[in-house]
């Protein structure tokens, strides 16, 4: 009895990379709208107004408390129930970017409060507005600082859009659960969809090392 099934391979492989095409769409389709969303949350935390802060803080508190998979099965198993129906496509992007947003935002606000003071004082003398401070000075400093975490949080989201199964996303780990159920090789099916998994998260977390090089000596050089 041979544990590895390369039969079921080549028969399944093109469920495989479906499910991989999946995953990789889920991943960078969340990120980029998580990280636009993640802008204003982080403005709002920061504001001057109390109610906006509280507002921002309650859905980042909110977020940070409760499970991703607990998120995702209200989307798309409870809103029905108010009328809120979602395929399961973009319930799972809409889950995976409310839960992804509320914790890059915490990582831009980090960022933008380790820009000094000085900038804004700079900025100010030269008559520019607020908006332009931000989007020109502030924001690009900021982004260098946490683009690193960002990275990592990239690497993350990879790896949690198989939670998209609960919603019946059928993205590569809910592919390998359905190869797995019809033919029963688990060591085959499980170990292929590691190697997947690996074939695009460890590429990913070799370029997130070298966006962290880059960004330090980026600041190095600045200095």
């Amino acid at each position: 009895m041979t544990f590895f099934d390369f039969g079921v391979v080549a028969e399944f492989w093109p469920v495989f990379l479906r499910g991989l095409g999946m995953t990789v769409f889920l991943t960078v389709v969340v990120i980029i709208l998580a990280g636009i969303l993640a802008v204003p949350l982080a403005l709002a935390r920061l504001s001057g107004k109390r109610w906006l802060r509280l507002l921002a803080g309650a859905y980042v508190e909110f977020i940070r408390a409760t499970p991703l998979i607990l998120q995702l099965i209200y989307i798309y198993y409870v809103l029905p129930m108010a009328g809120i129906r979602l395929d399961p496509i973009a319930a799972a992007i809409v889950g995976l970017t409310l839960n992804y947003a509320a914790y890059m935002s915490e990582v831009y606000r980090s960022g933008i409060q380790a820009v000094s003071r000085n900038q804004y004082e700079a900025a100010s003398s030269l008559g520019l507005r607020p908006f332009v401070t931000f989007g020109k000075i502030i924001f690009p400093q900021a982004f260098r600082i946490v683009l690193p975490a960002l990275g990592n949080y990239f690497i993350a989201l990879f790896k949690d859009t198989a939670l998209a199964s609960v919603v019946t996303v059928q993205e590569l780990m809910f592919s390998g659960q359905i190869i797995a159920a019809r033919n029963y090789q688990y060591f085959t099916v499980y170990t292929v969809t590691a190697l997947l998994y690996c074939a695009v998260g460890y590429p990913a977390a070799l370029l997130v090392q070298r966006l962290e090089t880059w960004s330090k000596r980026g600041w190095a050089n600045s200095g």
